[in-house]
């Protein structure tokens, strides 16, 4: 029986032009999957099925914030990371000091609080490393770590990172502490979205308001659900042993 519609009642030039259609749209899927799948990207979490955390916190503006968390933190004894800006650890060294002598994490925040994307390569390395050399002075740590003003971030970025010899850390939970929506909002936001390996964003500037309201009910709810909180370093020493 003759074939009226389909493939087969095609013009031999229609069938050579489908299939290299065809063909080329298969070059080109394969092509975005791979450029996806290879993007250079930060560390948002660490696969585990530990139920150990990184509770983190961000610094680059004030001095009312920072004090009464670093002293929740030593009530309820918990270790923890801080990202800390170059120009704020410049401005405020006694803060710098107490957080390494708590036993604190030292990480960097950058310098200038912008987005590194905009910028060049070389530029990019030169912020890092101006924020280095204020945490080396202050405090004496050569910190390797780094969460980018914004977490703004693109293939550039995380390159000049890593020839900085620096780790992007990223998160998995926002507490959304800087968006100041509420102290409960906060507490249910981590207590709910938390998991095994999870880094936790959160705040400890000024204009960070909630957030020392929020942070004991965090961390009990926390310990509450078997949590057992480490550093970033210590989290990711985790994954090598996975």
């Amino acid at each position: 029986m003759p074939r009226i519609f389909g493939f087969y009642r095609m013009q031999s030039r229609a069938k050579i032009t489908l299939i290299a259609i065809i063909a080329l749209l298969i070059v080109v899927s394969s092509v975005v999957f791979v450029q996806a799948n290879s993007k250079l990207k930060p560390i948002y979490e660490v696969k585990t099925d530990k139920k150990i955390v990184a509770l983190t916190f961000d610094i680059s503006w004030g001095t009312n914030t920072p004090m009464p968390v670093i002293e929740i933190l030593k009530d309820k004894k918990v270790k923890s990371t801080f990202f800390l800006s170059g120009p704020w650890v410049k401005q405020y060294p006694e803060i710098v000091k107490r957080i390494k002598e708590d036993g604190h994490e030292i990480g960097s925040h950058g310098y200038r609080h912008i987005n590194l994307s905009n910028l060049s390569k070389t530029e990019i390395k030169e912020e890092v490393m101006k924020a280095h050399k204020n945490i080396k002075e202050v405090s004496g740590v050569d910190a390797d770590l780094i969460r980018t003003p914004n977490g703004d971030y693109n293939n550039q970025v995380v390159e000049a990172i890593h020839e900085c010899n620096y780790e992007v850390i990223q998160w998995g939970t926002d507490s959304l502490d800087w968006m100041n929506p509420g102290i409960k909002t906060i507490i249910d936001r981590v207590s709910k979205r938390v998991h095994p390996g999870d880094i936790i964003l959160m705040h400890a500037s000024d204009t960070c308001k909630q957030t020392t309201e929020a942070l004991p009910v965090v961390i009990d709810n926390l310990k509450e659900q078997g949590y057992q909180f480490v550093t970033v370093s210590e989290l990711l020493k985790e994954e090598s042993k996975e």
